[in-house]
């Protein structure tokens, strides 16, 4: 058996929870979130434990496969409506640049002719502390993860002179580049 998909998901005070059908909707502080499991999948909630069970059906290895993501899904939403989710991006280069033109829309300056313009989807909020950072939150892993990348998709670091938009502690190998006059 499935030795992430057995343990079941605490859910804190402050947390409701609703299965309806094969949708589980998830309510909390940051805001709400539901999913629609597959028909493999059981999702029972214990009111009284406060905790989200996660079974399946049979053993089949799709089974098996859906059984602990569908439990990494569901404790993700959990933690997502208590404390959410947060990506950091690093700019570096000369004159490379950040800045909040709307509220969650950022403009890029790195190194095109124009400015690239970037909208987050709902439920994401981007933030920019100082023109180098930028700040990307919200409940949904995924949409927080999917915005992070669209944005470093833009300009990823080279590896000659580091320039570019990375991950906060993200480490890029470097290259030495050309040696002129070894002979």
């Amino acid at each position: 058996m499935s030795r992430i998909g057995r343990k079941p998901v605490p859910v804190p005070a402050g947390v409701k929870v609703s299965i309806h059908d094969s949708t589980i909707l998830v309510e909390g502080p940051k805001g709400k979130l539901s999913f629609n499991y597959r028909s493999e999948i059981g999702v029972n909630y214990d009111a009284a434990a406060k905790q989200v069970v996660v079974s399946r059906s049979d053993d089949e290895r799709e089974s098996r496969a859906l059984h602990g993501l569908t439990r990494s899904l569901i404790a993700n939403m959990v933690e997502g409506v208590t404390s959410g989710f947060t990506k950091r991006l690093e700019i570096v280069g000369v004159g490379y640049q950040a800045q909040l033109k709307k509220a969650n829309t950022v403009a890029l300056q790195v190194g095109f002719a124009n400015q690239v313009v970037l909208e987050a989807p709902p439920g994401v909020s981007v933030a920019v502390p100082d023109p180098t950072h930028i700040t990307i939150t919200g409940p949904d892993k995924q949409a927080v993860g999917q915005f992070a990348a669209v944005v470093h998709k833009v300009r990823p670091p080279e590896p000659y002179k580091g320039k570019g938009i990375r991950y906060e502690g993200e480490v890029v190998r470097r290259k030495a580049g050309k040696a002129f006059g070894s002979k």
